[in-house]
Order: structure tokens, then C-alpha cells, then sequence
């Protein structure tokens, strides 16, 4: 830019020439230059002005948008968006192998107060105390009336309740929004399921957290937001596990059982499809656990996997099948069972004089402590803790609740060839209902050990051989005379052929020793018999009856007609249809040609 100075010389010179004064082209030179100083200031600050008037328009504009949308929109509490920011309420849902809800969501609120803010503190904690008769109003009162600034009322209340709280008006009583957790099927499966409680929590929201059951032992699973639309798939059956519930509940209270327990579990899936421990709870409401006398008698223990028994004579069928396939005997096989059968100072008997000798076949369907003791001393002590150790039989089972681990079975302290003995026919080795049915699996389909499992398979896991399948199809046989001709003839079931083996012990005492008149009945059975697909485990806690006018304590009279009544319940739910026993070739007898 060129600038014109103030006191050009040509026009100068030209105005004195003419005789005009030269400080007049001065003072109009220095006029323009203001003039157009002027100019530029003014353009600026209209440009100025535009901006900002646009600036202005857009920002009221804005707020006339957002008031019209608040304007048609549903009132509700603003909630500070960082109050709740670090806990992550969502869990994933529970669910059974047909996708039906075992456990999932619901959205409640919890219930406080600003004492502070209460208009009426008297007659609100009056109120309260209507709405919740669990509450205490002389501590509710004393909370209300002192001097604290927050009150914790209930950590989670019904939509009928916050009705109830919200027509008492008074502005100090709060609510806030929160997720808790929700067992539609109220006590079904409980043991399973465990139950959820509220962790680290405040106003507007809480973690839940698992506390046992699937629930804890899948916690960060469930936990997970990745996982929140993908539930846990369990291998429970809710029909099955729902008729199973109710006839073990019928079967306990009619012999006189102080607790019970059943497992329905695929031999070759290892997969659980139903588990029922009584007495039980409603994790809904889940109780306390107890602080003294014997867990055993709180609902919360669980006799499946916790309840650790010496389970009598269902173990004789392991000694025989492990005796056959090590190929010490057969079926046939003759076995002297002169009693009592004495080691050192101690004496093994039979519950009936069975005579001199016996079949290996007849051992089992008479039930033979004698006879089962023999073939252990054949077996020797080393290799039958062997075969019990891949059998699943000496550590926790690995089935899928917080509870399982705790079940570690009572080894003898010193496996001896008098615990041989002992432990062939169910005694001086503790296990717990989920081992038994484990190592019954394992000789129904065909000689694999199968692991238990609460997850939905798709397929057979069968794990690694621990018999050879002519001696688990020859346990199978046996298992099944059992039922036709032996101890669990109650076992029948009309088209479903079963095969099991009854197991009486004496229940030891907490101080040492054992009780007279208080036995564990145990029925293990499998069928359809001449193909087995089912396990089925059934436990009673100290059952008696009376039948033919006499107390019956065994668990042929005990815990054989509650399984054959649960057979016939559930085998239609299961897709097993009736069907006429196969009969083998040699039974036929050709009349004409």
C-alpha cells in the first residue's frame, strides 16, 4: 500500500503560485486520512456485530428446540449421570437346555431418606412401618428424629410398595433406581441357582454379585456386559427337575426322612438334568447361613455334592466289575461266603445267611458283604484305590457349584486290606451322591468315565476307559437281576427297564461311632436297563416306615419306590417311550419249523 504524504511538493509549489496557503492541502490530506480510517473501523465492527447477532440466533434457537422437546416429553427425576457411573448392575440370565429363565433381572428401587427434609418425621415413620411390618418404628422413629442425614430404609422395594411410599408425600423419603436379581421359579433348583446379593452399592445403583451356586462359581461370567445378551445355558430340564422336586418332597415326607437328595444325570453327556437337594429354600429369600449345630440340618446345605456318605452297598458293583475286568472272575464264578469273615479282631457278616457259596452274579442280586469282601482280597487294596481314583471317587467332584469343592470324600487314613474289604461293600470310604452317579455312568456307557457337568453339551464327552465294556455290560446284567430278582424289586417300572443296586449304611455319629436306628438308604439306578441313558441317584436321610407291621429302615423299602416313582414321572418327560424288554436268543425256545 502506497501512502500519500500530507505535504505533497507539486501541489505545495502550485498553491504558492497561486497565492493560496500550503497547510490547507495539509489539513485535507490529514481529513481523508481519518476519513478512510474511519471507513475501515466501521466495516470491522458491523462485521463484528453480524457474527455475533448470528451467534445469538442459533443459541436461542437451540433453547427453543430443547424446550419443546422437554415440553412434549414424560416428566421424570433428573439423577446425577455420574452418581452410579462405577457399578455395572446388568447380569446375564440363567437359563435351562430349552432357553426357559432360571434366573434373571428386574428393575426395582431402593428406598432412603434425608431426615433433614422430612415435613412430618413422625407420621412418615408411622406410615413405613404399615407398608413394611418388618421394619422397626421406634428405630425407624429415632432416625428419623436425630441427627443423621441419610437413612437407609429398604434396599429394594415392590412397585406396589413405592406406590404406597410415594401417596405418603413427604419429600424427605427418596427412591433410587436399581437392578436386583430375580428367581421366577421361586424354590425350583435352588441349590443350583445359589442365589445373588446386592455388593458394592449406593442410591441409584448396586453390583450384584453371586453368593453360591452357579451364580458364584460363574460370577464374572455373568458379570461380564460383553455376556449380557448371551445367558447361561445349564443342562438342567425345568419339567423334569420340577416333577422330580415334587415326588422326592412326596417320598421324604412319606418315610419319615429328615432330608433327601436325587440326581438325573445323561451317562453319556455327563450332563445334570436334575439335582435335587430337601429341604430347600427360595433364593428369592435366600437365609442366613447357620452359626451353630450341624450344617447339615440348614436348607441351604446341599446333600448332592456337601453331604458326604458312606453310601453301603451300591459300591459292590465297582469291586465286581473291577474284579471281572482284571480278570480274576465271571459272572459265574463260584465264591465261598462262609461267615463271618474274620480279620484280626474284627468280623464281616451278612444281612441274611446266604449259604456257602455264591455266584459272582448272585453276590450282587443277594447283596453279599461277605462274597464283595472276598473278591476285594483278590483285588488287592493298591489297585482297588486305583480303580476308584479314575473312577472320580477320591477327589471333589468337578461339577460346576461354589458348594462341590467343599465335598472331598473320607479316605481311610491308611488304606488297608481290611479297608479294601470294607470299602467293597460302601463302608470306610465317604462319597457324596454326585461321585456315585458319576461312577454308575461310567459302567453305563460301556466302561468311560464321564465328568458331571451342570452346562448344556452338545455332544457325548466321554472321557477316559476305566473298564472294558464286556465287564460294564456284564455290571449291567447284574444291575438289572438287581431289580427282577433281588433287593430293589420295588425298583419296576412298567416299560422302563431298570437296573440299580440298594445301599444300606449305618450314620455315623458326629462324636464317633454309629447310630443304632439311623441309617442313609441309597438306591442307584440306570435305564432303559438294556440300554442305559440315565443315571438316577436317590438318598434318603434317616428314613423310616412302617410295612407288614414291622419299622423298615433298608433302602429297598425306602428309597427303591421313591426312584421307580420318579422313573415313571419323568421318563415320558424325557422322550423315552414304553417299550417291551428285549429278550436274548437263547431265552427262545423253537417249537416247529
Amino acid at each position: 500500500m502506497i501512502r500519500t504524504p500530507l505535504r505533497p511538493l507539486a501541489r505545495i509549489l502550485a498553491a504558492r503560485a497561486k497565492g493560496e496557503n500550503p497547510d490547507n492541502i495539509e489539513k485535507e490530506n490529514l481529513r481523508q486520512r481519518h476519513a478512510e480510517i474511519q471507513g475501515k473501523s466501521r466495516q470491522r465492527s458491523e462485521g463484528r456485530l453480524l457474527v455475533l447477532g448470528a451467534f445469538f440466533i442459533c443459541a436461542y434457537a437451540l433453547i427453543g428446540l430443547r424446550m419443546g422437546m422437554m415440553a412434549t416429553s414424560e416428566p421424570t427425576e433428573p439423577v446425577a449421570s455420574a452418581s452410579g457411573s462405577a457399578i455395572a448392575a446388568q447380569r446375564a440370565d440363567i437359563v435351562d437346555r430349552e432357553g426357559r429363565i432360571l434366573a434373571t433381572n428386574f428393575d426395582t428401587y431402593s428406598l432412603y431418606a434425608h431426615p433433614q427434609q422430612l415435613i412430618d418425621a413422625e407420621a412418615s415413620a408411622a406410615a413405613l412401618a404399615q407398608i413394611f411390618p418388618d421394619l422397626d418404628h421406634a428405630r425407624i422413629l429415632k432416625d428419623f428424629t436425630g441427627k443423621r442425614k441419610f437413612v437407609w430404609i429398604k434396599k429394594k422395594i415392590s412397585p406396589e410398595q413405592k406406590q404406597a411410599v410415594h401417596d405418603i408425600g413427604d419429600p424427605g423419603l427418596l427412591f433410587g433406581p436399581r437392578e436386583m436379581r430375580l428367581y421366577p421359579n421361586g424354590s425350583l433348583a435352588a441349590h443350583v441357582l445359589g442365589g445373588a446379593s446386592f455388593g458394592k452399592e449406593d442410591v441409584d445403583a448396586a453390583e450384584v454379585i453371586g453368593v453360591a451356586g452357579v451364580e458364584r462359581q460363574f460370577d464374572s461370567y455373568l458379570r461380564d456386559p460383553a455376556n449380557g445378551a448371551e445367558p447361561l445355558e445349564l443342562s438342567l430340564d425345568l419339567t423334569v427337575q420340577a416333577a422330580a422336586e415334587r415326588v422326592l418332597y412326596g417320598g421324604m415326607r412319606l418315610m419319615n426322612a429328615k432330608g433327601a437328595t436325587s440326581i438325573l444325570m445323561d451317562v453319556h453327556t455327563g450332563e445334570v438334568i436334575s439335582v435335587v437337594s430337601l429341604p430347600d429354600f427360595d433364593p428369592n429369600e435366600r437365609p442366613r447361613p447357620p452359626v451353630s449345630g450341624d450344617p447339615s440340618d440348614s436348607p441351604l446345605f446341599n446333600r448332592s455334592v456337601q453331604g458326604v456318605y458312606e453310601l453301603g452297598s451300591t459300591f459292590k458293583i465297582f469291586t465286581t466289575a473291577q474284579a471281572m475286568d482284571l480278570g480274576l472272575v465271571n459272572a459265574s464264578t463260584i465264591v465261598d461266603i462262609r461267615g463271618p469273615l474274620r480279620w484280626g479282631r474284627f468280623s464281616i457278616r451278612d444281612f441274611h445267611n446266604y449259604g456257602n457259596s455264591l455266584s459272582v452274579e448272585r453276590i450282587i442280586i443277594k447283596s453279599s458283604n461277605i462274597g464283595t469282601a472276598r473278591l476285594a482280597q483278590q483285588i488287592g487294596a493298591e489297585r482297588q484305590r486305583d480303580f476308584l481314583s479314575r473312577l472320580g471317587m477320591l477327589e471333589a467332584t468337578p461339577f460346576e457349584i461354589s458348594e462341590a469343592s467343599g465335598g472331598r470324600p473320607l479316605l481311610p487314613p491308611n488304606w488297608s486290606e481290611l479297608s479294601a474289604m470294607t470299602i467293597s461293600y460302601g463302608h470306610g470310604l465317604s462319597t457324596s451322591p454326585m461321585h456315585l452317579a458319576a461312577g454308575y455312568s461310567a459302567i453305563a456307557n460301556g466302561g468311560h468315565y464321564v465328568s458331571p457337568t451342570i452346562l448344556k453339551q452338545n455332544g457325548p464327552q466321554l472321557g477316559p476307559r476305566v473298564m472294558s465294556e464286556d465287564s460294564a455290560a456284564a455290571s449291567r446284567r447284574m444291575l438289572r437281576q438287581v431289580v427282577t430278582e433281588g433287593t430293589a424289586s420295588f425298583g419296576e417300572v412298567a416299560g422302563y427297564q431298570v437296573g440299580g443296586k440298594t445301599g444300606t449304611a449305618d450314620k455315623p455319629k458326629p462324636s464317633g461311632g454309629y447310630y443304632d436306628n439311623k441309617v442313609i438308604a441309597t438306591f442307584a439306578s440306570m435305564f432303559p436297563a438294556h440300554d442305559p441313558k440315565y443315571v438316577l441317584i436317590v438318598t434318603l436321610d434317616e428314613p423310616s416306615i412302617i410295612a407288614y407291621g414291622e419299622e423298615r429302615r433298608t433302602a429297598g423299602w425306602t428309597a427303591v419306590p421313591v426312584a421307580a416313582e420318579m422313573i415313571g414321572r419323568i421318563a415320558p418327560l424325557l422322550g423315552l417311550r414304553p417299550q417291551v424288554e428285549p429278550v436274548s436268543v437263547t431265552d427262545i425256545t423253537l417249537t416247529s419249523n
